[in-house]
């Protein structure tokens, strides 16, 4: 019975010990505007990617769709390189639009930063999103071991 106590007590003693490994990454353009949340967050191996939009000024002058996308993919690259990943270990992404008919223009874009496999992603409508944007794009990425 004792033993049985003993082992439960370092059972218990080696989860609350255990540390979870966390680097809080912020892009250029989060960091020189002080923004209140971190652009990808690593946690022991996976990194999780903020909801990511063309900047505001570019999209103010009326951006192309196609250049909108392009700008959230290169953010959404920095942020998985500052991690010291690749676009390959993205392995889910969610894309929300404002205008479904630009899901092919989206996608031209979109294909160019993958090579054979694709995350899992969900491509879904919504009436408005900040700035005027017509994406907003989040992520998973894991490392690959």
């Amino acid at each position: 019975m004792k033993m049985r106590i003993l082992m439960v007590l370092l059972l218990v003693a080696a989860v609350a010990g255990a540390q979870t490994d966390r680097k809080f990454l912020k892009s250029k353009m989060a960091a020189e505007r002080h923004l209140p949340f971190s652009s990808g967050v690593l946690v022991n191996g996976t990194l999780y990617v903020a909801g990511t939009t063309a900047e505001p000024e570019k999209l103010a002058a009326g951006m192309k769709p196609d250049e909108e996308a392009r700008s959230i993919m290169e953010q959404i690259k920095q942020t998985v390189e500052s991690a010291g990943m690749k676009m390959a270990d993205m392995v889910s992404m969610q894309v929300f639009c404002t205008d479904l008919d630009l899901y092919n223009a989206f996608n031209t874009v979109y294909s160019t930063y993958f090579k054979d496999n694709y995350p899992a992603r969900a491509f879904v409508g919504t009436p408005k999103l900040l700035f005027g944007a017509h994406f907003e794009v989040t992520g998973i990425a894991v490392a690959k071991r």
